[in-house]
């Protein structure tokens, strides 16, 4: 393995997680190239990446930068400089990155810039919302990468609406997916995570999560938010494992009182395992993650998303998915509705079939090394 080209893996924060871990394992399987995993550390919580990496089956990173916290600026200019010198130490035939932190296109840019081949997988996703930081990163990520892997047919139109070669992209499925394919059979079961945190009473319930800079940062929008999912747990139970900065915000807005006075159960952050069977077994879903979107899709479970756009539109058109933003109104009425229909049942999108990265790692051999 040791002799084989490297081909370096980059993650930095816990949605990178779940699609790297079978992109590591199919480079593992193949006899054309050996994997280098980079650690940001832009997500910095040892315990939950231990955790995650456990549960995924992910090695340990051949190397951490440690980057922790700091302002977008700060963080991607010091994941930049410590991932140069180990660039230039290793030597890679290609940087793999995927989805779109600032881990994305920071190590993108050092590798375009270094003359590296570039990979983005999950590609020419857009919300076109450009006040959102991370849609910032996709764009730009996809406008310096070489080989784009998409995980819906929308995306190659965005693409070559911005100019991108044809001859780039490619439709391979949606390696997040592919984890959760991997994993359903082992998740935690939904009553055991419930019994651990003292709500082993509770048969039925909802699964929150919350942490977009526009829900979470704006004191007006958090209480409304809060306001009316605290009115919708009075018919069913919430489970809300809170995101350390929401946790803070609530705080610093004094928000608190209205949890306590409701039926939203909060949690600390939870194991991809644990998440999985929570979601698997839920009524519904609230979120406003991008990941959980297409995770509810492929599992069937109905999903209200609590922005006003989504960059993973097939969870709209195919799947369980809709949009609601943060208006009381309309999240009313579409948990109404799930409560009297059983909400949206939506299909499989196209190759969501767990062999995305056999796929990814074909065309890579195909098109950057020479097989025997």
């Amino acid at each position: 393995m040791a002799d084989l080209p490297k081909i370096m893996c980059v993650v930095g924060a816990r949605p990178n997680f779940m699609k790297i871990a079978p992109v590591i394992s199919a480079v593992r399987n193949s006899s054309t190239m050996s994997p280098y995993l980079v650690h940001t550390g832009q997500h910095y919580d040892a315990a939950m990446k231990d955790a995650f990496f456990d549960q995924l089956g992910i090695p340990e990173p051949n190397v951490d930068l440690e980057v922790g916290s700091g302002s977008h600026a700060v963080q991607t200019a010091q994941i930049m400089q410590r991932f140069e010198p180990v660039m230039d130490d290793e030597k890679p035939f290609a940087v793999l990155v995927v989805g779109d932190v600032n881990s994305t296109i920071a190590c993108g840019l050092v590798a375009a810039k270094k003359h590296i081949p570039l990979i983005h997988v999950e590609a020419g996703l857009r919300s076109f919302d450009r006040s959102m930081p991370e849609e910032i990163n996709r764009v730009l990520t996809d406008q310096i990468s070489d080989l784009l892997f998409t995980t819906e047919q929308e995306a190659k139109i965005n693409l070559l609406k911005e100019g991108i070669s044809e001859d780039k992209i490619h439709f391979v499925g949606n390696v997040m997916i592919d984890a959760l394919l991997a994993s359903v059979e082992k998740a935690v079961p939904a009553a055991e995570t419930l019994s651990h945190y003292g709500f082993s009473e509770i048969s039925e319930y909802a699964v929150l999560t919350l942490h977009r800079p526009a829900n979470v940062d704006n004191p007006v929008v958090l209480e409304r938010l809060l306001t009316i999912l605290a009115e919708i747990s009075q018919q069913l139970p919430i489970l809300f494992p809170l995101h350390p900065r929401t946790k803070v915000k609530i705080e610093a807005f004094g928000l608190e009182a209205i949890l306590r006075e409701s039926r939203i159960m909060q949690t600390p952050p939870l194991g991809y395992l644990e998440m999985l069977g929570l979601v698997k077994s839920a009524k519904l879903v609230l979120t406003d993650s991008g990941g959980l979107q297409e995770e509810t899709t492929a599992l069937g479970v109905p999903c209200v998303t609590l922005r006003e756009n989504t960059e993973r539109p097939i969870t709209v058109t195919e799947g369980t998915n809709t949009i609601v933003g943060s208006d009381p109104d309309k999240i009313r009425a579409c948990v109404e509705e799930i409560f009297s229909t059983g909400g949206k049942q939506g299909r499989i999108p196209a190759l969501w079939d767990g062999q995305a990265a056999k796929r990814i790692i074909r065309v890579i051999e195909e098109t950057m090394l020479e097989t025997p």
